[in-house]
């Protein structure tokens, strides 16, 4: 079979921990309307399908509260700003990417992070490492759909079928599926084994060293379908 030469990577919980500048700004636009504040745990659990999801989650109410749209605006305003307070790369993240740039491998990231949001902050920590970075924008559907996916996929000029992806929930699970994609799930990240294994997970790493002995011993993964 063709070793795998491309590998997709998810942004948060991934290769950037942005859980508390995530739950700033939720709790920066919450608090301007007069709504309780959101602990980290709860923004934890929101996270993974978008940021309107996200504030849609954490507002009483959800979409039909009568300010939601201004609390999501709020919201998208306040973190386009401060995306990077407090945000950074887990622990042996960098170290990994180079080492699979070196070894020739195309390598991209797909979120539901507002596309401005992904492309700033893969400037920021993986300039001339990560190729492409495709976040929420009009036209592509977001993860689960396969679309993401396969923007980066004609991005980068590569087939599916020599690229892996890589991410940290069950969004993640679904996003590998519907693309037809193996999947490697991150345990360092913003869901547990258990919880993962519930939604289908079968391969798991405990640091980002784990992948790339993975992909170096040439290991094919099966695509699990339910």
């Amino acid at each position: 079979m063709e070793r795998f030469d491309t590998v997709i990577f998810d942004l948060d919980g991934t290769l950037l921990n942005t859980l508390e500048d995530l739950m700033d700004a939720v709790n920066y636009a919450l608090a301007l309307y007069g709504l309780p504040r959101r602990t980290l745990d709860e923004v934890r659990r929101f996270v993974g399908n978008g940021v309107k999801l996200l504030v849609e989650r954490s507002v009483p109410g959800g979409a039909g509260h009568p300010e939601f749209d201004r609390v999501f605006d709020a919201f998208r305003s306040y973190y386009s700003v401060h995306c990077n307070d407090k945000t950074a790369a887990y622990s042996g993240v960098l170290e990994l990417l180079h080492r699979l740039k070196e070894r020739g491998y195309a390598l991209a990231i797909v979120s539901n992070k507002l596309d401005s949001a992904v492309k700033e902050l893969n400037k920021i920590y993986f300039n001339g490492i990560v190729d492409v970075a495709v976040g929420e924008r009009e036209g592509v559907l977001r993860k689960p759909a396969p679309d993401m996916v396969n923007a980066a996929l004609r991005e980068l000029g590569r087939e599916k079928g020599s690229a892996v992806y890589v991410g940290d929930s069950e969004v993640d699970v679904l996003t590998a599926r519907n693309a037809g994609l193996s999947c490697i799930s991150v345990l360092w990240g913003f869901r547990d084994r258990k919880f993962l294994e519930e939604k289908g997970a079968s391969v798991f790493v405990n640091d980002p060293a784990e992948i790339e002995k993975l992909l170096l011993n040439n290991y094919k993964f099966q695509v699990k379908r339910l």
